[in-house]
């Protein structure tokens, strides 16, 4: 059995070809298990991360396939909470999105996918690119 840790932001999008992604992987349903991540940066509201449309696409996806699926919430940096996620429950593989962004872009507003794979001890998947 592996385990895969999927960061999920708030683009439904890129959550559902992180999910796709962990559920296409290789060998039996059986063999998978994922927790999907959210980090809130801000939440006025006080909204668990099933709240959000994003996760629950992404879930929805997961248990459709049969994947075994638990979602996890954090605040703080996104990039830092993934990666102590995929530590804490000790994941085979971390999935994150891919989007377009130029390189000035990157280096004004930083990456979070771009920190998880330069800070990742483990495989990192990039899946999915949107125009977002």
């Amino acid at each position: 059995m592996y385990h895969v840790v999927i960061g999920v932001d708030d683009n439904e999008q890129r959550a559902v070809a992180c999910a796709r992604a962990a559920a296409d992987l290789p060998g039996d349903v059986s063999d998978k298990r994922v927790t999907i991540i959210h980090s809130f940066t801000d939440n006025p509201t006080g909204a668990s991360a099933t709240q959000i449309g994003s996760v629950r696409e992404a879930m929805e996806l997961l248990e459709e396939r049969g994947v075994d699926v638990k979602v996890t919430e954090s605040s703080g940096d996104p990039a830092d909470q993934i990666l102590d996620v995929a530590e804490s429950e000790g994941a085979d593989l971390v999935v994150v999105a891919g989007r377009k962004r130029s390189p000035t872009g990157k280096a004004l507003f930083g990456s979070v996918t771009q920190s998880v794979i330069l800070n990742a001890d483990r495989p990192v998947m990039v899946a999915g690119d949107t125009d977002d």
